[in-house]
C-alpha cells in the first residue's frame, strides 16, 4: 500500500512546490534512466491514456480460427487400429462416424502487410487445414497457409479476398526495449472478443520457455490467457515488438507472467514469405557451442559467465573457415552481447543468408575479432522424406536422410548417412512407441538404416515382430516391439 500512495504524494509535493521544481526534478529523474525517459511528475503525466495508442494498433489485430475435420478410409482406420490394439491395448479418445475426426483451434493474429498477410503462431494452425481470419471490424475472410516456421512456433497466413482498406501494424524495435517499459497485449482471449491488457516488460532475452527451438522471449506481465496465442505485443508508439505466444499458469490462466517472440525473429519470418520462400533459411555456423559455467569463467579469467564456448567444429564450416578453434569464447555478434547458447542462436539466425558477421571472441586471455561468412547449411544429399503408412512402429513418422542442413535444422549432431525422425504425428503409432524428433534410426531387425530408401524397403514387409535400434543424443536404444 505505501509503494501505490507514494507516487501520487510525490507528484502533490511537486505541484505545491510550483512547475520550475518539478522541471528540475524531471530532468534529475531522465538522467537515472534512458534518455527521453522518466517518472510522470504532474498531474497530467498522470492522467494520461493508452487509448490513443490502442487507437492505433488494435485493427491490425485480427482473431484466428483454424479447424481440421480427417475422414478416414474404413479400411485405413480398421487396419491402424488393429495395429494399435495387437501391441498398445484399445487407444484413447473419441471418433465419430465413419473414422471422422474433428479438430478447432482458435487464437490471435497480426496483419503485418496492406496486401492481407497475417503472423500467428504455428501451434495456432498446426495440423489444420481450413483457417478463417475475422477482422477487428468483425468481417471474416478465408486464408491460406503460407508459411509454417515450428523452429519459431511462427506461422503467416495470407487472406484470400484481400478488401481494399486494410490497416498493418508497423514494426517496432524489440532491442530498444528495457525491463519496466509499458507495453500492451491485444488479443482475443477465451474467444470473448478483442481484449486489450497493458503492463510492463518484466524481463528481456528469457530462456528455457520451451515452446520454440529459438529461446529469447521478451517476458511481460501484461494479462495473457489462452486465445492470446498470436496476438500482439505492443508498445507506447502502437508499434509490433512481439508475438505473444505462451504463459506459465498451474491453472491455464493468467498469472501475469506471459512471453512474447521478439520482432526481430518475426520480420525475419515474414520476409521470407514475402519473397516468395516455403522455409526460412538461416545461417549455419558448422559448430558446437556450450555454456559457460562459473568454472570455465574462472578458468578464462571472467568475473561471470558469459558467452559461449567453441565445443567443436565441422571442416571446411563457416566457423572453420574463419578461423574459429575449439575453446574459443564468443562474447558478441555484431557488437551484441551473448550470453547463453540461446542468445547467441537468437542473434546469429538473424543475420540471414548473404554477407557475414562479425564474432568478438576471447582466445586464451585476448580479445579479437573473427569475420563469419554467412551462408545457409548444405543439403550435401537429398533428404528424400519419407511418411510411413504401412504398419510398423514407424506408422506416422516423417524421415529424411541426414546432412548438415538437417542437423543444423534440427539442432542434432548426425553422422554423413544416417535416417533421422524429422517429426512424429501426435497420437500416432510411431508417437505411442516412443520415437521423438531428432532420433536417428541406426537399425531395424539388424539390418544398417543409411537411407530412407532402406527404410522403405525394410518396411513394406508386414511382420509380427521388430527390433528397432536408435541413437537418442548419443545415447544407443534397442527396443522390440510385437513378437
Amino acid at each position: 500500500m505505501l509503494t501505490r500512495l507514494a507516487l501520487p504524494a510525490l507528484v502533490a509535493a511537486l505541484l505545491a512546490a510550483g512547475p520550475a521544481t518539478a522541471q528540475m526534478a524531471r530532468t534529475e529523474s531522465a538522467k537515472e534512466g534512458s534518455p527521453g525517459k522518466a517518472v510522470p511528475l504532474s498531474k497530467a503525466d498522470v492522467q494520461l491514456s493508452f487509448a490513443p495508442v490502442v487507437k492505433r494498433a488494435a485493427p491490425s489485430v485480427v482473431n484466428v480460427y483454424a479447424s481440421h475435420v480427417d475422414k478416414r478410409s474404413s479400411a485405413r482406420s480398421s487396419a491402424m487400429e488393429e495395429f494399435m490394439r495387437r501391441f498398445f491395448g484399445e487407444p484413447e479418445g473419441g471418433r465419430g462416424p465413419r473414422g471422422e475426426r474433428a479438430q478447432k483451434s482458435l487464437g490471435s493474429g497480426v496483419l503485418v502487410d496492406a496486401d492481407g498477410l497475417v503472423i500467428t503462431n504455428n501451434h495456432v494452425i498446426d495440423n489444420m487445414n481450413e483457417v478463417r481470419i475475422a477482422l477487428a471490424d468483425r468481417r471474416e475472410f478465408e486464408a491460406t497457409i503460407v508459411m509454417r516456421d515450428t523452429r519459431t512456433d511462427l506461422a503467416v497466413l495470407k487472406l484470400k479476398d484481400v478488401p481494399k482498406g486494410l490497416v498493418p501494424m508497423p514494426f517496432g524495435d524489440a532491442d530498444a526495449l528495457e525491463v519496466g517499459d509499458f507495453v500492451m497485449a491485444i488479443g482475443n482471449p477465451f474467444g470473448v472478443g478483442q481484449t486489450v491488457t497493458q503492463g510492463i516488460v518484466s524481463a528481456l532475452a528469457r530462456t528455457q520457455v520451451g515452446s520454440a527451438d529459438y529461446q529469447y522471449f521478451i517476458q511481460t506481465d501484461a494479462a495473457i490467457n489462452p486465445g492470446n496465442s498470436g496476438g500482439a505485443l505492443v508498445d507506447l508508439r502502437g508499434q509490433l515488438v512481439g508475438i505473444n505466444t505462451a504463459i506459465y499458469s498451474q491453472s491455464g490462466g493468467s498469472h501475469g507472467i506471459g512471453f512474447a517472440i521478439p520482432v526481430g525473429m518475426v520480420k525475419a519470418v515474414v520476409d521470407a514469405a514475402r519473397d516468395g520462400a516455403s522455409i526460412v533459411r538461416r545461417p549455419w555456423l558448422g559448430a558446437r557451442i556450450q555454456s559457460v559455467t562459473p568454472d570455465i569463467a574462472d578458468s578464462m579469467g571472467l568475473d561471470h559467465p558469459t558467452g559461449v564456448l567453441v565445443a567443436s567444429l565441422q571442416a571446411k564450416s563457416p566457423a572453420d573457415e574463419a578461423g574459429l578453434k575449439r575453446g574459443d569464447l564468443i562474447l558478441t555478434v555484431d557488437g551484441q552481447e551473448v550470453a547463453d547458447p540461446e542468445a547467441f542462436g537468437y542473434r546469429f539466425a538473424l543475420k540471414g543468408v548473404q554477407g557475414q558477421t562479425r564474432f568478438g571472441i576471447l582466445r586464451g586471455t585476448n580479445r579479437q575479432t573473427v569475420t563469419v561468412k554467412l551462408a545457409p547449411a548444405p543439403e550435401t544429399r537429398p533428404r528424400d522424406a519419407l511418411k510411413v503408412k504401412t504398419r510398423s512402429p514407424f506408422l506416422g513418422a516423417t524421415l529424411v536422410n541426414t546432412s548438415p542442413a538437417v542437423a543444423e535444422e534440427m539442432q542434432v549432431d548426425f553422422p554423413a548417412d544416417g535416417v533421422a525422425v524429422m517429426a512424429v504425428d501426435e497420437n500416432s503409432v510411431a508417437a505411442r512407441v516412443g520415437l521423438q524428433k531428432g532420433d536417428l534410426i541406426v537399425a531395424v531387425n539388424g539390418v544398417p538404416m543409411a537411407a530412407t530408401k532402406d527404410l522403405d524397403r525394410v518396411t513394406r514387409n508386414s511382420l509380427n515382430a521388430w527390433e528397432v535400434t536408435i541413437n537418442r543424443n548419443g545415447e544407443v536404444i534397442t527396443s522390440v516391439f510385437g513378437g
